[in-house]
């Protein structure tokens, strides 16, 4: 009555094994059934599938338990070993690899665990729900303890980089020549004007920016944040120190962190170094340090791209924009002529890199610092346009009060002719720069005070035109402008001499400038023939105005009684002697300190003259050497020849005086 006896279980159970057999051999010899047989059969098929899937059930909970038991105990061993490397003060990779790949095993198992608990679906009140909360709290604390380390693996792991091999201090601040200081009031520009040495190319540099023994280490960490779900605290972790660490590159290539209104207010002297250590700093930044960079990022997160390109791209924004930030600052500031050059090397920069900085940001992630790249560039472009047509107008105003001492060479000419010179080096950007900028005044017209210029000239220059560059045509309009100017100035002398000599030199020296330069080949041989005419034309101006009315006393009209047939007046001869003697003495006098820079032309003019005055002045005295008392005669042919010599030497002497001191000499020796 009160439990079953084992002995009877097993008999019943024999008798039941017995009765399906016999079911079983009826059926094999019965091929047909009737429905109540079937029927029959059938419920009985369902009661014995119902009896074992509730057997299955069970074996099913005992082997769940059994797995939710194990994972129990894994997690609580994890926990455990995490909770006791937070206890600890050291870095768990600077224990050494074994233990770092071990830890990063179990977190990894951790996360694993956790996925095949969600996978349950597990009601909020179950054993697995609150295995799977602990399991993530683990997970958690060790992200965060992940994090930590590598970040503090990033930072103590950075090379050393080579201060010495990037820095530029060593020439730059130690007054180095540098002409674009200079204004055109200065007088020592000439030939100064130069353009910074800046390599062009495309070539990169990749450098190891970390340590490459700790490369896997940190793959593996960010591999396992990323699994984790972790990827934005991976993300920002590694952004926030390489960030740190491309700010102290601009700090290793002397870029400091300026703002617009800081640059406004510098002196050129200091803003000009500023450049040009910017100029060099970001080719340098480009092409080495992002281009390191890239590759570092491309290294650590090589699981996803979009990913390497988001953190390359954020963490190099702020260095970046610092960079064109002070372009920025260049750009809206004043168009002062010095200042060309400079901002014409960081345009050209700014092309050179932009292939680059496209090439380091193609997607979307990288698309506001392509957008303000190319923003900065187009306004340094237009910087340098404005500057330029600000320069030109700067030549044309250029006011002088007062006439230009011994009518030599202006410091406006020597600035404009070396200073286009240098921009010779220019060419592309140029013309690149001011193709958009037409240039009515392209022609080289000349000016109604220059000597009567030859049609074959003007019609040469108007066909050579039509084939001129953008820049030709500013440079020829800017070369007329000078001219201009030039020609306003000399009207300040007194002596219209002088203010031919003054344009002779002037001209003269824009053509020199240009025969001898890659002028020549932007100005055409044309332009060069017409200004050796034009000079010339005014040393012939200079000569008719010095010497036309002193040889007019060598001539014979007027010295004889009765016409040419009568005797000669020996009172007249000698008024006319005497006359001479003046004037070729306050010539001396005033064009002693008169001035000739070139030599060659120095000479070329002294030649000139002696050959029309001694030779007129010995050719008048052997004519009437019977008629002329040897007291009457001052100066000899070659003694009158030697005193040419001395003018044009910018340095005023006296003739009489001279004369004077030697004559008292000769007389008491006699």
């Amino acid at each position: 009555m009160g439990s079953c006896n084992p002995m009877m279980e097993v008999v019943e159970e024999e008798k039941l094994i017995a009765a399906a057999r016999l079911i079983l051999r009826e059926l094999e010899s019965n091929k047909k059934l009737s429905n109540e047989a079937v029927r029959i059969l059938e419920d009985l098929g369902a009661r014995l599938a119902a009896m074992a899937k509730i057997d299955e059930s069970k074996d099913d909970e005992e082997d769940g338990n059994e797995e939710l038991s194990d994972m129990k105990g894994r997690i609580d061993s994890i926990y455990d070993k995490v909770m006791t490397l937070e206890v600890g003060q050291s870095m768990i990779w600077d224990s050494g690899t074994d233990e770092a790949k071990e830890y990063l095993k179990a977190v990894d198992e951790v996360r694993r665990l956790i996925e095949r608990l969600e996978g349950l679906n597990p009601s909020k009140n179950s054993e697995e729900h609150e295995l799977l909360r602990k399991a993530n709290d683990v997970l958690q604390t060790s992200m965060a303890r992940i994090e930590e380390e590598f970040k503090h693996m990033l930072v103590h792991n950075r090379q050393n980089l080579e201060r010495e091999r990037f820095s530029f201090r060593s020439t730059e601040d130690e007054g180095l020549d540098d002409s674009s200081r200079f204004s055109f009031g200065d007088d020592s520009v000439d030939d100064s004007i130069q353009r910074d040495s800046i390599s062009r190319g495309s070539e990169v540099y990749i450098m190891d920016l970390v340590n490459p023994n700790v490369i896997p280490d940190l793959k593996n960490i960010a591999n396992l944040m990323f699994d984790a779900n972790y990827n934005k605290e991976c993300s920002q972790a590694f952004i926030s120190v390489r960030k740190d660490a491309l700010d102290d590159c601009l700090y290793i290539l002397e870029v400091e962190k300026t703002s617009i209104e800081d640059v406004l207010k510098m002196e050129w002297a200091a803003l000009n170094n500023k450049i040009r250590r910017w100029t060099k700093a970001l080719k340098v930044f480009v092409r080495i340090y992002l281009a390191s960079e890239k590759f570092f990022c491309e290294q650590i997160f090589c699981q996803s791209e979009s990913i390497a390109s988001f953190c390359f791209a954020e963490s190099s924004k702020a260095s970046i924009l610092q960079l064109l930030n002070f372009a920025e600052a260049i750009a809206v500031g004043t168009h002062q002529p010095e200042k060309l050059l400079r901002i014409l090397d960081m345009y050209e920069v700014l092309v050179d890199l932009t292939p680059d900085i496209e090439s380091f940001y193609p997607d979307e992630n990288g698309s506001y610092l392509r957008a303000e790249f190319q923003d900065v560039l187009t306004r340094v472009g237009d910087c340098v346009t404005a500057t330029f047509l600000d320069f030109k107008n700067a030549v044309g105003s250029n006011v002088s009060n007062a006439a230009f001492p011994g009518g030599g060479i202006h410091h406006l000419t020597r600035y404009v002719m070396n200073y286009i010179r240098t921009l010779i080096e220019y060419s592309s950007s140029l013309n690149t720069l001011l193709k958009d900028h037409g240039e009515d005044q392209g022609q080289d017209q000349g000016s109604s005070s220059s000597p009567d210029t030859s049609p074959a000239f003007e019609d040469d220059s108007v066909n050579e035109n039509s084939c001129l560059s953008p820049m030709g045509l500013h440079f020829r309009s800017l070369m007329s402008i000078l001219e201009s100017n030039l020609e306003e100035k000399s009207r300040l002398y007194k002596e219209e001499a002088l203010g031919h000599l003054f344009l002779m030199n002037n001209i003269h020296y824009m053509a020199e400038k240009v025969k001898g330069s890659e002028l020549r080949t932007l100005l055409g041989d044309n332009w060069i023939r017409k200004h050796n005419w034009k000079f010339q034309q005014h040393a012939m101006s200079y000569e008719r105005s010095t010497w036309s009315s002193i040889l007019n006393l060598l001539r014979d009209e007027g010295l004889y009684h009765s016409g040419n047939s009568g005797s000669i007046s020996k009172t007249l001869l000698k008024d006319r002697l005497q006359g001479f003697y003046t004037a070729f003495e306050e010539i001396y006098k005033s064009q002693t300190g008169w001035s000739i820079p070139n030599n060659q032309l120095c000479e070329d003019l002294r030649i000139s003259m002696s050959l029309k005055v001694i030779q007129a002045y010995r050719t008048f005295v052997g004519r009437h050497a019977n008629n002329i008392s040897e007291k009457y005669i001052k100066y000899s042919a070659d003694d009158l020849e030697n005193y040419l010599l001395d003018l044009f030497e910018g340095s005023p002497r006296s003739l009489h005086s001279f004369h004077r001191k030697y004559y008292v000499l000769f007389r008491c020796c006699v």
